[in-house]
């Protein structure tokens, strides 16, 4: 793949996004990808807003997304897909985990939180896929693995099912985890 592809993963602390960057970026090199990440916490610790940006191509030179350059955005939680896409480019994908997180001054009541997101996203954006990955983690045994079954969506959505992503999974969960992973990465690409 010669063009350069750009993928933005936002989400809230503790939703494991740097952790399903860190899968992609091992696989797309395992694959022979040259691929740059670059990963921002914010206030992650306190549930706030955590993006990392992947680039992937023959050739990648900075693992910086500009505004308008992402090709796909991946959300971890609704709210932050709004924050997001001023990152999307023009006929970009959306995947968006159908899971609200209430941010503290919602939990407060000094805001509240935003109504109509996944209609508001699919009129805005027509390539939107929005999943309820939390849900199917859940089934799976833990909502912890939502990230992975959103990878797993993501992977679909960019035709890498070529990669031998189950090995990826294994080299960078706990050994304890890794079957509960896999499951969770087969079932967001069937979702």
């Amino acid at each position: 793949m010669k063009e350069v592809k750009s993928i933005l993963f936002i989400g809230v602390g503790g939703q494991g996004t740097i952790l399903a960057s860190k899968i992609l970026s091992e696989g797309l090199l395992r694959h022979g990808y040259d691929v740059k990440m670059s990963e921002v916490h914010g206030m992650a610790q306190r549930g706030g807003s955590v993006t990392t940006q992947v680039r992937f191509g023959e050739k990648v030179y900075s693992p910086l997304i500009e505004k308008g350059k992402a090709d796909v955005i991946v959300a971890f939680e609704k709210s932050e897909a709004l924050r997001a896409l001023p990152y999307l480019k023009d006929g970009g994908h959306l995947v968006v985990n159908d899971y609200e997180i209430h941010p503290v001054p919602v939990l407060i009541g000094e805001e509240k939180y935003p109504e109509g997101v996944s209609e508001e996203l699919k009129n805005r954006i027509p390539n939107t896929l929005i999943i309820n990955a939390a849900k199917i983690a859940k089934e799976l045994g833990n909502i912890k693995a939502q990230n992975v079954v959103l990878l797993g969506a993501l992977l679909k959505a960019l035709n890498l099912e070529e990669i031998n992503w189950e090995d990826v999974v294994a080299s960078l969960v706990p050994e304890k985890a890794i079957e509960l992973n896999k499951k969770a990465l087969k079932a967001g690409m069937e979702a």
